[in-house]
């Protein structure tokens, strides 16, 4: 059987170019401008848990962080998780060739057999972390961690090892898991505007399932983005190369 691994010097595209230099000066900027704001921050605040906790009884869930990143500050996470999105967007606009390579793991049955136990438990974990997160600690975010631990582990361990763009039929799926959470966010958006309340103003009695719909859509998203960014894009593939492949 012919071994058709991929070409890290023939398919990796990591030449630094202009636009590439330009988004990378941009980014330092931004960073940069952020960390004084963070700095020169007077610490003398109003804090939210203060402003949170009278009114956590109208925000549907019981968890203070949650009322205040998903009810009362919800515009702030919808950002957020249009940022993740606009990341992987960025990647596969700039630099949809250049990829971190790992090699095969057949030399390491440890490492490959660990992952393998390891997905169900991480699917149970990051659930009950998902669900948790109206009463406690936990949330989506959590469970999208842990979700796009587990992807980085099975990429890692070679089990799944993206040398190729996905076929056409699976690209629609993969560009709508990554904009799940986006689009959950936008959908209850839209719903609390044309109900004549303001953005993300949750009806009282429909807080708490509203907030479920955004969390459930937002852990597989953040799962799959955190996997993706990791990975980085998806080598080059010769049509002579797809061919022998696909035969």
């Amino acid at each position: 059987m012919a071994n058709h691994s991929p070409q890290p010097d023939l398919d990796d595209d990591v030449a630094m170019t202009a636009s590439r230099g330009l988004v990378l000066f941009l980014i330092l900027a931004l960073s940069a401008a952020l960390a004084l704001v963070a700095i020169n921050t007077p610490l003398e605040q109003d804090r939210l848990a203060a402003l949170a906790m009278p009114n956590i009884e109208l925000s549907g869930v019981a968890n203070p962080v949650t009322a205040v990143l998903l009810n009362f500050r919800g515009y702030d996470t919808l950002l957020e998780v249009a940022v993740l999105f606009l990341a992987v967007v960025g990647i596969w606009s700039m630099a949809r060739h250049a990829r971190v390579w790992v090699k095969p793991s057949d030399d390491d049955p440890v490492l490959l057999i660990f992952a393998q136990l390891f997905l169900p438990l991480a699917v149970v974990v990051a659930a009950y972390l998902f669900w948790l997160g109206a009463d406690l600690p936990g949330g989506a975010f959590q469970g999208g961690a842990i979700l796009g631990g587990m992807g980085v582990l099975w990429v890692a361990a070679a089990i799944w090892l993206p040398t190729r763009w996905p076929p056409r039929r699976l690209q629609s799926w993969l560009r709508l898991l990554l904009s799940l959470g986006l689009l959950a966010f936008t959908a209850v958006s839209l719903f609390t505007l044309l109900r004549g309340d303001n953005l993300l103003q949750y009806p009282f009695a429909w807080a708490k399932t509203l907030i479920i719909i955004i969390e459930s859509a937002a852990v597989l998203s953040i799962g799959a983005t955190l996997t993706l960014l990791f990975i980085g894009g998806f080598p080059k593939q010769r049509e002579d190369q797809e061919r022998k492949i696909d035969d």
